[in-house]
């Protein structure tokens, strides 16, 4: 795996810095920094779903502070986790799906109205039939006619009044850019963005053209963050890469007849539970072939708890 560059790292503007550089020193500081998670995504790896869940965990966790929540990211795991299908996950546990659904869903298919009315629901955002043909409308028109910095800026400027609507939407509208098949979770978890000030939901192109100082002050601090993110996903990764080949390293050690299926299941999400139904695996034999893979190093168990517990790589 490519390692980021120093000069990079070093790069990236904080919010001090950030006031005596031009838009386009961040701009292109914004894309290397993008340009090595193209590098990332476009391998392809057996873990990349994994990668995706644990990045949009972190994005929950953030989207849950900034609402004023308490829940961490154990508590969001738990939420989602230990409910059965359909049953109520509690608001923190809806701003999870929310983030897994950008992470598990086609990138071409996130901003049907369908998809966009799920994930205002979910955020505990409300707009009526009317205001998300418009939305969608606005982000069509910014895909189709707009720099990549404009769709950026954009998106915020679509969703002004809610910062975490604005993340998400960037974050689909950059993987549909770039072509790649899944979005991944980048700006949800940068709670420092700067954003709208509460007025009424104005035209994207209207936003835009409002204020341009103000505007490049906003496109700065987007750009900036949108960096740290990319860098922030390539290194989880390398870590998740490390652990992921320990896992399919001992895989061909496993006697368990579903060891290959519960293998691809924890390259493929966040974690699992004990309990998890598995053709052709029981509770029993689950949960000791779980025990085998953290003994073998090669999983490891997340909630810290004797019972109900969770595992990932």
């Amino acid at each position: 795996m490519a390692t980021v560059p120093a000069w990079l790292r070093r790069a990236i503007p904080d919010a001090q810095s950030r006031a005596g550089k031009d838009i386009e020193d961040v701009a292109l500081v914004a894309g290397a920094a993008i340009g090595a998670l193209d590098a990332v995504v476009r391998r392809q790896e057996r873990w990349a779903g994994a990668w995706r869940q644990r990045l949009a965990l972190s994005a929950a966790a953030a989207t849950a502070k900034h609402a004023g929540r308490v829940e961490d990211e154990a508590a969001l795991r738990d939420a989602v986790l230990l409910t059965r299908p359909g049953d109520n996950v509690g608001p923190a546990g809806l701003f999870l799906l929310a983030w897994r659904r950008l992470a598990s869903r086609p990138a071409d298919d996130l901003l049907t109205e369908k998809n966009v009315a799920a994930v205002l629901e979910d955020l505990g955002l409300t707009l009526n039939d009317e205001a998300v043909s418009d939305l969608t409308d606005d982000l069509r028109q910014l895909a189709a006619n707009t720099g990549t910095v404009e769709t950026l800026v954009g998106a915020f400027a679509a969703a002004e009044r809610y910062r975490v609507l604005g993340a998400w939407l960037a974050d689909v509208l950059l993987a549909q850019r770039l072509g790649w098949t899944h979005a991944i979770p980048l700006l949800g978890a940068e709670a420092t963005l700067v954003v709208g000030t509460g007025r009424a939901r104005r035209p994207v192109t209207a936003a835009l053209a409002a204020g341009a100082e103000t505007g490049a002050d906003r496109a700065k601090s987007l750009l900036a963050a949108q960096a740290r993110a990319a860098l922030r996903a390539i290194d989880l990764s390398a870590e998740l890469g490390r652990r992921a080949d320990r896992l399919l390293a001992v895989a061909p050690k496993l006697r368990a007849k579903a060891a290959d299926a519960v293998v691809n299941r924890l390259l493929s999400d966040d974690a699992l539970v004990a309990s998890e139904k598995i053709a052709g695996m029981s509770d029993r034999g689950l949960r000791r072939l779980f025990d085998r893979l953290v003994e073998l190093g090669a999983v490891r168990e997340l909630s810290g708890r004797p019972t109900f517990r969770i595992y990932g790589i």
